[in-house]
């Protein structure tokens, strides 16, 4: 067969060919993934460098950097959305954080890339800075520092790799961290971090010796979510065996376990100016601890939802959680309250939770490869009435323009979903490794 010429388009012209003399474009290059794990690799902005080539019988979708630059050429502004736009990734994504002062996210997928972006309302201006693939397997937990300059990975092989947020450049590397593989991180000052692991090991590390400095293993299984008090004395684990672990870092020594709950353990969260916590489980349930008290449960509420696989904390009352049902509820802590939806992943599971620097947008990543934003601006001004008596109504208030009950983004994601069918029938949709 002959070879046939791929198309581009032009601003001013719907097709064109690559010979095209007038308003010539670059030819579109394939995207590579790079398979070199020593350095990062600084990526283009235009999106055309990601589009793949394509045959004369079918013509490339208008790239929307394209239809941003005519809007440019008119002299028109970019329009300006409620949050960012989605981020599209070619893996489940696993992890997510906010820079600590600046508008920029760092995401770490299924495939081991660390991804940093920054972010804006504006459309087609979330613009990717850098990414690495230094991680041989699985990125499941990445946190900035607490001033921003460094960003924090751990991976299913077993390694820590701290990098520089500017140029994405590895600085230091913890290649054998633990002898299992590594789930969990949390960030603690400029000099110690702490990690766990799939078989419940701890570990507290201090930058300035270059190793750990504790190592406890207490729970029977993989350690899900760390959190610490205010005063950065008392550290707490949730695990898959059911139990919240409580472990004195001043004093490196352990303090109690709780009584092991129904299902595993998932995702922990401060509420109520540190005098409870809330723990979300497997089974949909959060269960909640007294300060001082987190031998046994003070209080529980079951959610309507397959489980609760992540939390944070929007205000002292408010948590949002995610679900393996692809739904990000509103909770209100005592009285315990659905208060609605804030947004979903249509049916896919949520890996994660994040709030900005600011706290008007929420973030969130799933199994559909994408990491969204959500506007949760409303939330500060909500107050739970505890005399109010509790109305029986199945569907969640939707808390967001783009969450259930809008009907323009309700039908856009049915499209969505349905285009995704098609092309899995056609056979031209791949498989995402497995964590």
């Amino acid at each position: 067969m002959g070879h046939r010429l791929p198309f581009v388009l032009s601003p001013n012209s719907k097709y064109s060919f690559m010979g095209s003399k007038d308003g010539e474009l670059p030819a579109p290059k394939r995207y590579k993934r790079s398979t070199g794990r020593g350095c990062a690799r600084q990526t283009e902005t235009d999106s055309l460098s990601r589009l793949p080539y394509s045959s004369c019988l079918s013509p490339l979708p208008v790239p929307s950097s394209l239809e941003h630059s005519d809007e440019k050429e008119l002299g028109l502004e970019p329009r300006l959305h409620d949050t960012p736009e989605d981020i599209f990734f070619e893996a489940a994504v696993n992890t997510i954080d906010f820079h600590p002062s600046r508008d920029i996210i760092a995401i770490g997928d299924v495939d081991g890339d660390v991804y940093v972006y920054s972010y804006s309302c504006l459309e087609g201006e979330n613009k990717e800075l850098w990414s690495s693939g230094h991680h041989l397997k699985s990125c499941r937990k990445i946190s900035f520092s607490q001033d921003g300059q460094r960003l924090f990975t751990v991976s299913k092989d077993k390694s820590i790799h701290i990098l520089n947020v500017e140029e994405g450049r590895l600085v230091i590397r913890f290649s054998k961290a633990h002898n299992s593989a590594l789930n969990s991180l949390l960030v603690i000052d400029e000099h110690l971090f702490a990690t766990g692991d799939d078989s419940g090991v701890l570990k507290i590390w201090d930058l300035r010796k270059g190793t750990s400095i504790m190592e406890m293993k207490q729970h029977e299984d993989y350690i899900s979510d760390m959190i610490l008090d205010r005063n950065k004395k008392l550290l707490l684990t949730t695990s898959g065996d059911g139990t919240m672990g409580v472990f004195n870092i001043r004093r490196r020594r352990f303090q109690l376990l709780s009584e092991p709950q129904n299902g595993d353990l998932m995702a922990i969260s401060l509420m109520k100016r540190g005098r409870k916590v809330a723990c979300g489980s497997s089974e949909g349930t959060i269960y909640l601890f007294n300060w001082d008290g987190f031998g046994a449960t003070s209080d529980r509420f079951a959610l309507k939802a397959e489980s609760i696989d992540c939390m944070v904390p929007i205000t002292e009352s408010i948590v949002c959680t995610g679900s393996t049902d692809g739904i990000i509820r509103a909770v209100n802590i005592l009285p315990n309250r659905v208060i609605g939806s804030v947004g979903q992943h249509m049916g896919e599971p949520i890996e994660q939770l994040a709030k900005c620097h600011m706290g008007q947008y929420l973030a969130s990543c799933g199994h559909d490869q994408k990491v969204k934003f959500w506007d949760i601006s409303s939330l500060s001004s909500v107050i739970v009435d505890d005399y109010r008596k509790k109305k029986k109504n199945k569907q969640l208030k939707p808390l967001s323009r783009k969450a259930f009950g809008n009907g323009e983004d309700f039908f856009a994601d049915l499209k969505e979903v349905a285009a995704d069918l098609e092309k899995e029938e056609n056979g031209g949709l791949s498989e995402t490794d497995s964590d």
